[in-house]
């Protein structure tokens, strides 16, 4: 009886027979839901995670062609597009001298790199072996394989990147159509925002712009320094001391340069490499490359990073290097390269974040004590 005048009950006021009354069912149903939501985030956000990556690293890019044409605006006195124009040209021009001279002066240095690189190892593997130390030779035979193709991959890409073509077409297009006029797309993002957040929006977007150019400036000093240095030691120096000059002495400093662009895993890779090569020429030659790598390193670390870390953003390197691994792992050898710009546009926000907090808190505080 009570049954039916509940549902009558219920019939009156016009409940769904999908209600349910029960308010401890319903909690766990609200749990569920949100669980249900919070994994079809997930879902969602490793789905479309690539193509964000891409629009983030035409953001990178787009910021890299800002920071030259604002520099070039202290010089010239001409508008925006024309020293977005002439950045542009001489990107593509240094870019052709770079595929020129790569194709024309080191191609075969860079064929003949991997087979170095597997003799000597299998030298240091001998000799870990005469010290009494076992190794399976045909795991070796595998692992030596597996670096040779991986060093072959890496040097083939000096001749031209053909994997991965539309996503570097897509990064330079936006990024070029960013860098012509960011104002118009950061309105059109701040359009989209409640109207009283506008200005915070703004004011994050300005101080993510300047550490983005200010470490993409960094980075790319970086790389030239590490080349230049790394050339002129191996090229130069070493005639000059007796050692004679490195093997790929061109290729070495041009791989260095490029590998500066990521930080730690970028140092250790290029490192190995010049060693390697170094001990190809004998023992006199390997403790010579073993000294230029710690005097280029410790040079960039002590000098041009101090530098640089003074006027953007100062990300512990342990942070650093295991949000590479990650990215790394996620979305490969563009992860990797993005994984630092993005670590340091993930501080800027919370630091952001924490400031808005503050301010809203003297704020409530103010009015209290009033």
């Amino acid at each position: 009886m009570a049954e039916k005048t509940q549902e009558l009950q219920d019939r009156d006021l016009g409940t769904s027979p999908s209600r349910i009354n029960d308010p401890r069912i319903r909690l766990e149903v609200s749990r569920a839901m949100v669980w249900v939501a919070v994994v079809g985030t997930v879902a969602l956000a490793v789905w479309i995670a690539r193509p964000l990556l891409v629009i983030f690293g035409a953001m990178v890019f787009a910021s890299m062609i800002d920071g030259g044409a604002r520099l070039l605006g202290r010089i010239l006195h001409i508008g925006r597009s024309w020293r977005v124009a002439i950045v542009l040209v001489g990107t593509v021009g240094f870019l052709l001298w770079l595929g020129y001279f790569a194709g024309a002066t080191i191609s075969q240095e860079a064929a003949q790199l991997p087979a170095i690189i597997e003799r000597q190892l299998e030298e240091l593997f001998a000799w870990v072996s005469s010290q009494g130390i076992q190794i399976n030779q045909d795991y070796l035979q595998n692992y030596l394989g597996s670096i040779g193709s991986g060093i072959s991959t890496v040097t083939r890409a000096l001749g031209g990147i053909l994997g991965g073509v539309a996503t570097i077409v897509l990064i330079l297009v936006i990024g070029v159509y960013v860098a012509i006029d960011p104002q118009l797309y950061e309105r059109g993002v701040a359009w989209m925002l409640p109207r009283q957040q506008r200005g915070r929006f703004y004011k994050t977007a300005e101080r993510m712009g300047q550490t983005m150019r200010r470490l993409m400036a960094g980075r790319l000093l970086g790389m030239v320094v590490e080349a230049v240095f790394t050339y002129i030691m191996l090229a130069v120096v070493a005639p000059l001391i007796g050692i004679g000059a490195v093997p790929m002495a061109a290729l070495l400093a041009i791989l260095t340069g490029l590998l500066a662009f990521v930080p730690n895993l970028g140092a250790i890779v290029s490192g190995v490499l010049m060693v390697l090569v170094g001990f190809s020429g004998g023992v006199e030659m390997g403790v010579y490359t073993i000294v230029v790598y710690l005097f280029v390193q410790n040079f960039d670390g002590y000098v041009v990073i101090p530098m640089i870390a003074k006027k953007t953003v100062d990300l512990a390197p342990a942070l650093v290097l295991a949000f590479q691994l990650i990215m790394g792992i996620l979305f490969g050898i563009l992860g990797l390269f993005l994984a630092d710009p993005l670590l340091a546009m993930l501080k800027v926000a919370l630091e952001r974040r924490a400031e808005q907090a503050s301010e809203e808190q003297l704020r409530e505080g103010a009015e209290n004590g009033a």
